[in-house]
């Protein structure tokens, strides 16, 4: 078999989040192993990805723009407040940038809505990891029942919100709600988060409310949203419909998504989610840019 010619890979965060995507680059066939890349020298997150054998340099962007090689594909997974900057100083280097903080100056991306978009962009939104989770759900049931109102409510454990999720917290959700009106064209829409320091942690949930225009027959919703559950499996394996009820013109759907990955702890799906999100629309570009070389 042929090698797939590879692009070369930057993360930019070494929290839980930037190790993840540090193991799924390792396993991609289409990606090279990345430069690591902290705000702090010395880190733990840096010592980490040293020790999985990826060049580390501290200085944030600036040492991605300083690499010894060429970055075909830069993973940004600081924070809401430092990516604008991140954009400005990538955009004229033709670098592609995948967004995993909550902004919307990229374009927005959902795998199994609109996943084949990624190859068309240098600059890339995952939205969020709410997004990430009901977003496939509300999109499968609003194309076939028009939406006149649509609620989501996140729920996740304290010990997978770290610092910088906590400071984007309105960006979180704002951005998430823009997201959700954008692929629902639906004109009332309203999203929340909480957060949780329940023992044991809780696993990472999504509660959904769809009022539709018109009602819609509960074996429909059934039959949408079980085959949205199997294309997300394909993905992230601990994606879960846990309920789907459908009654007159009120849809309700609650997801659940576990971690199965070994750097992530199993209540943290909402850091899977996105982390799979990310590494699907970096394979997209390189698929792409193979198939046209």
């Amino acid at each position: 078999m042929t090698p797939h010619a590879r692009l070369n890979t930057a993360v930019l965060g070494t929290g839980p989040l930037g190790l993840d995507l540090i193991d799924r680059i390792h396993a991609s066939p289409y990606l090279n192993s990345p430069l690591v890349v902290g705000h702090r020298p010395g880190s733990r997150g840096l010592a980490q990805a040293a020790s999985l054998g990826c060049v580390t340099r501290s200085g944030g962007i600036d040492a991605v723009l300083d690499a010894d090689r060429s970055v075909d594909i830069v993973f940004d997974a600081t924070n809401a407040f430092a990516h604008p900057a991140h954009w400005d100083k990538l955009a004229d280097t033709g670098a592609i940038l995948i967004d995993l903080t909550p902004t919307t100056t990229g374009t927005l991306i959902v795998p199994t809505v609109n996943g084949h978009q990624a190859a068309e962009h240098q600059h890339i939104g995952l939205v969020s990891c709410s997004g990430q989770a009901a977003l496939p759900i509300l999109h499968a049931v609003t194309s076939r029942h028009p939406a006149a109102a649509v609620e989501m409510v996140a729920t996740a454990a304290s010990a997978s919100v770290g610092r910088a999720s906590r400071l984007n917290l309105d960006e979180y959700l704002d951005t998430t709600q823009q997201a959700i009106r954008d692929f629902t064209h639906a004109p009332d829409t309203k999203t929340m988060i909480n957060i949780s320091a329940a023992a044991p942690a809780p696993p990472f949930r999504v509660s959904i409310t769809v009022i539709t225009a018109d009602p819609a027959p509960a074996d429909d919703i059934t039959t949408l949203t079980a085959s949205v559950e199997q294309k997300m499996r394909a993905l992230v394996p601990g994606y879960r419909v846990r309920s789907c009820t459908s009654e007159d013109r009120t849809v309700r759907v609650v997801v659940e998504v576990t971690a199965t990955r070994s750097r992530i702890p199993v209540h943290a799906g909402n850091l899977e989610v996105i982390s799979a999100a990310a590494i699907h629309a970096a394979e997209r570009r390189a698929r792409h840019q193979e198939a046209h070389s």
